[in-house]
């Protein structure tokens, strides 16, 4: 018998005024709840994915996602299930189709909300919603996918490749990148810093004080700092823990692959978040 927990993604997705937002609210006929969109994780589907997937297909709604918000856990049947949750802004509102999952749909201010939720964990949703500012602006720093040995390869580092390992990371990351919009794709100049980001399709710039040689302590946080608009940064496991640490204060080491999520405000970073591919 499996222990792995059950998983599922979903967001609490507000429009408006962040100072007195409404959020959606939405009523599933087979359980007659009222809850916030969200869904089982697909086989080998990455968590953010998944929220937006499953926030389009119950509500219509094309969203950006914010800092995430704590998990919920609770048990489904015998078995332990975990939802990830994140705050998300509405980017794209088509009309709401009723469905077998759905059959509602209502916006509605948070103290509304809190009267018409089903589940008091939902409610605490609300809370932690509160809890810090809503509209921030991403900044995604990637540490680059697999690619092999170093002491394997025989040209010019700059110019080793992915592996299929790391093939595989930079097409998940592509399904990740939407929930955050980028403006601004920066890698550094090594092919498989640039092979990270591509499966995403747009222009990616290169800058040099993102690779090993030739980042600078100063310069290379100052870089990424100025980056105002969404934006996402592929860099080196050698480059990446000075530059999150110079921008947020934070100890971070990612793996190959991996990604942190800088929310901020100005310059301060409200939230920051770490993930795998």
């Amino acid at each position: 018998m499996t222990t792995d927990p059950l998983r599922a993604a979903g967001a609490v997705v507000w429009r408006g005024d962040e100072r007195s937002p409404e959020v959606a609210v939405v009523r599933r006929p087979r359980y007659d709840d009222w809850t916030f969109p969200k869904g089982k994780l697909k086989s080998g589907e990455h968590v953010i994915a998944a929220a937006l997937r499953e926030v389009r297909e119950e509500t219509g709604l094309t969203v950006t996602l914010d800092r995430a918000l704590p998990p919920v856990h609770y048990l489904h049947g015998a078995r332990h299930k975990r939802v990830d949750y994140w705050a998300g802004r509405v980017a794209a509102e088509a009309p709401f189709t009723p469905g077998e999952e759905v059959d509602e749909l209502r916006w509605l201010p948070l103290d509304r909300a809190r009267d018409l939720l089903t589940y008091a964990r939902d409610a605490d949703l609300l809370r932690a919603l509160r809890a810090a500012p809503l509209a921030t602006v991403p900044l995604v720093l990637v540490r680059h996918g697999s690619a092999g040995s170093r002491q394997a390869w025989e040209g010019d580092d700059a110019r080793r490749p992915l592996d299929p390992d790391g093939l595989a990371q930079a097409a998940t990351l592509a399904t990740v990148l939407p929930a955050y919009r980028p403006a601004i794709l920066l890698s550094s100049p090594s092919l498989r810093c640039v092979q990270t980001l591509e499966p995403y399709g747009m222009d990616i710039a290169r800058d040099a004080l993102l690779s090993e040689e030739s980042q600078d302590p100063r310069k290379t946080p100052a870089l990424a700092g100025e980056l105002t608009a969404p934006a996402v940064v592929c860099s080196h496991g050698k480059v990446l823990p000075h530059l999150i640490a110079s921008l947020s204060g934070a100890d971070v080491h990612l793996r190959k692959g991996a990604f942190a999520v800088l929310h901020r405000l100005g310059e301060r970073v409200v939230s920051l978040e770490r993930y795998v591919t």
